[in-house]
């Protein structure tokens, strides 16, 4: 499909710069665009390819400021990242929505399906289960015992679903995604051994919640873990049991959350971060990555670094003292030195 400048402006409530009649069929990244394809700038990182891009559209912020002329035709919006988002949801939605059950799915006879479900190849939902209307399971996916998901939802190949859990409407599980395996739950006994405790809870997921590949969300030892609507979760993390997931978080990959720990809403969470067990992170928190929590959180006033974690600032003038240890010992090795031949020629 073709658009031109002006019914993508039109679209998104922008202003055309330059021919309104040009045309684009596809997206493309800033510093390999081609004739036909529609491109973004919002990190000033990338700001020099704009003078050099052969894309035919550019989305821009509404601030953006030419040092030089631009071949291509910009479309100023409010937030062009956020302006591109929405093109390319717009897309998504012109994608076929697979409906049907394919032959080899199995289907407990308990199970309750909505309208214009799909289930793919070799899919199994087991006993009790309910999917709302026009959810898709794709092939190999399990769906245990007395599930229930809600509407629009995507489940793509491989997931896993353990029993009782919950998932809300036009949630998106994609591969190898686990949600309900048991918690991390052992007690230690007299002979040094560990008794498994039995993980008796289960995981909810709140509506428009996003869960990346081989992600897992462990269920709760009682009660619930739970992620609140709207949080995005990278791929390669552990959410541990009895988590609980504030709204419109965002989490990067191979982060890990440990048991019963509490993240507020809104928050963002860099790669490689770890928080520690039975701790509560306040709403709106940043995690810089691979930052390592060990206490609570109660002041967002400022991003955190560095394990244990602390103000970025305060990280970064402990770090210039810290990257200068060996000078530091050399320097002090030398003052111990003149210091003991002063002694010595006192004593004399």
């Amino acid at each position: 499909m073709e658009f031109s400048a002006a019914q993508i402006a039109t679209f998104l409530s922008g202003t055309v710069e330059g021919n309104p009649e040009t045309k684009v069929s596809t997206f493309t990244k800033i510093e390999e665009g081609k004739p036909g394809g529609l491109s973004f700038l919002s990190n000033p990182k990338y700001t020099h390819y704009i003078y050099e891009t052969k894309a035919s559209i550019v989305l821009v912020n509404k601030d953006f400021i030419a040092e030089k002329p631009v071949a291509a035709t910009l479309i100023r919006v409010s937030n062009a990242y956020a302006a591109l988002s929405q093109l390319l949801m717009l897309v998504e939605q012109y994608k076929p929505h697979r409906k049907g059950i394919d032959t080899n799915a199995f289907i407990s006879a308990s199970a309750q399906l909505g309208e214009d479900v799909y289930v793919g190849h070799y899919a199994v939902i087991e006993e009790e289960v309910q999917i709302g209307d026009s959810t898709q399971i794709y092939p190999q996916v399990y769906i245990g015992d007395h599930v229930r998901i809600g509407r629009n939802c995507i489940i793509y190949p491989g997931v896993r679903i353990y029993h009782e859990c919950i998932i809300g409407d036009n949630c998106i599980l994609h591969s190898g995604a686990v949600i309900g395996a048991d918690g991390f739950g052992f007690a230690p006994q007299a002979d040094g051994s560990y008794k498994k405790i039995p993980q008796i809870g289960n995981v909810i997921l709140e509506d428009n919640v996003e869960i990346c590949a081989n992600t897992t969300v462990d269920r709760a030892t009682m009660g619930s873990t739970i992620v609140h609507k709207g949080a995005k979760i990278d791929n390669l993390i552990q959410i541990a049991h009895n988590v609980e997931i504030g709204e419109h978080t965002v989490m990067a990959a191979q982060s890990g959350i440990a048991g019963s720990t509490k993240i507020g809403s809104r928050c963002t969470i860099a790669g490689q971060v770890g928080v520690a067990g039975h701790l509560h992170v306040s709403d709106g928190t940043v995690l810089a990555a691979q930052t390592g929590i060990i206490s609570d959180i109660t002041d967002n006033t400022s991003p955190y670094l560095g394990s244990p974690a602390m103000p970025v600032k305060q990280y970064l003038r402990s770090y210039t003292v810290f990257r200068k240890l060996p000078d530091l010992q050399a320097e002090i090795q030398k003052l111990r030195k003149e210091l003991n031949e002063l002694k010595t020629k006192q004593a004399e």
